[in-house]
């Protein structure tokens, strides 16, 4: 092999890891209630995020290719201490968020597949994911063959369904940007923070630090390698939402069946394509849950070390962000509605990872000859003051009712 190739090779991985953080079980809750409500309406939420989140995922991999750094660690050599600790105190906040999209994602599959009871099946999914989890610092590949083995059973237990739908007329109307009421906007939103996730904008950084090379020659071949993985890793996750929400779209919308909640969803799914269907999504949603929930306990050992320079115990971090899960569960929140509150929440941290990202891109002192320039600066800052924008509006429409 071509030492271009394996060094090309070498570098590919990262991305998937991450891919799995856009298709976790709250995009399952958000893309699959925006297709069965609206129809196609908010197709082009969906592609326009993942082309965001292409976007987003380069400048993260590419500090860490460059700087042989973290976003965290960055971020607490370069800003005080107090907004050091704010950086820290929202993106832990986060990372419980998107813990209560993953174990409420996998306990609901668990209770479909095998009838286990939801408080049950969400200690199921921790044991498990700690087991994928213990993988990581020490058996990098197979934690990564693991977590790509995953999205692939998401992956296809999604495209089994598509294909069972038979002609999508009307989808390619839903490329076209448009809301219809403010409910709308919600589930958008919720489809963006479901979709550019902010635990990953760090986790990024830290998987490509490895991959740091002090020659220009060597970061050139390292960026390049990346822009590759990350095309096609997030270009799965971004046909994989596609998938869910096209599959919601020609099952639910006007259909008069029942939608309200995933099981709905999984029952629907039977009555409508066949039992085949249902079986796909109930494994596609446990596949996503127990492979987002180990990405996301990673994701938040890496923001805890950088922000404070202090490592816990990997279970000791999974027992308080698992804990606002087993609440939801235990007082009987309905799942659907938790998961789509809690991608809200995720896109509310969206602009604390970008705006920090995008800063310090733009620095010659922190990127050297590899800065930004001021047009990737613009759209980076474009996109956080779209993103903060409709969070603001967000917040005003709900105070105020």
């Amino acid at each position: 092999m071509p030492a271009r190739f394996r060094s090309a090779a070498v570098v590919m991985g990262p991305a998937f890891v991450v891919a799995v953080a856009y298709v976790d079980p709250g995009n399952f809750a958000t893309n699959m209630a925006g297709g069965a409500t609206h129809g196609y309406l908010l197709l082009w939420v969906i592609v326009s995020a993942s082309l965001l989140a292409m976007f987003v995922q380069y400048q993260s991999a590419k500090l860490g290719i460059v700087t042989g750094r973290n976003l965290p660690e960055l971020c607490r050599e370069h800003y005080p201490r107090p907004v050091t600790r704010l950086l820290w105190v929202q993106a832990e906040l986060v990372a419980m968020a998107t813990d209560l999209a993953e174990f409420v994602g996998a306990a609901v599959a668990l209770n479909l597949l095998f009838g286990v009871p939801l408080l049950p099946a969400a200690l199921i999914t921790a044991v498990v994911s700690f087991g994928i989890l213990a993988l990581a610092p020490l058996r990098r590949r197979r934690f990564e063959s693991v977590i790509i083995g995953l999205l692939a059973i998401v992956l296809g237990g999604f495209l089994y369904q598509t294909l069972h739908l038979g002609p999508l007329t009307g989808a390619a109307a839903g490329l076209v940007p448009g809301f219809a009421g403010v409910d709308s906007v919600l589930l958008a939103t919720g489809m963006l923070g479901a979709t550019v996730m902010p635990h990953v904008i760090y986790l990024h950084s830290a998987l490509t630090q490895r991959h740091h090379s002090p020659s220009p020659d060597g970061q050139r071949r390292a960026l390049t390698a990346s822009r590759t993985d990350i095309v096609v890793a997030l270009g799965i996750a971004g046909m994989v939402n596609v998938s869910m929400l096209v599959v919601a779209a020609g099952a639910f919308h006007q259909t008069g069946a029942p939608r309200e909640s995933l099981e709905d969803m999984h029952s629907g799914l039977g009555q409508l394509l066949g039992p085949g269907a249902a079986l796909a999504f109930a494994l596609a949603l446990l596949a996503s849950g127990l492979a987002a929930s180990s990405v996301g306990t990673y994701s938040g050992q890496v923001i805890m070390e950088g922000y404070l320079r202090r490592r816990v115990p990997l279970w000791l971090r999974r027992a308080v962000t698992m804990a606002p899960a087993l609440a939801v569960l235990s007082f009987g929140v309905d799942p659907t509605k938790a998961l789509v509150l809690s991608q809200v929440v995720l896109s509310f941290g969206i602009p604390f990872a970008l705006v920090p990202l995008v800063l310090l891109a733009r620095r010659a002192d922190v990127m050297g000859a590899a800065v930004n320039r001021r047009g990737v600066t613009a759209i980076g800052a474009a996109a956080a003051f779209v993103i903060s924008a409709l969070n603001l509006f967000l917040l005003v429409r709900t105070v105020t009712g």
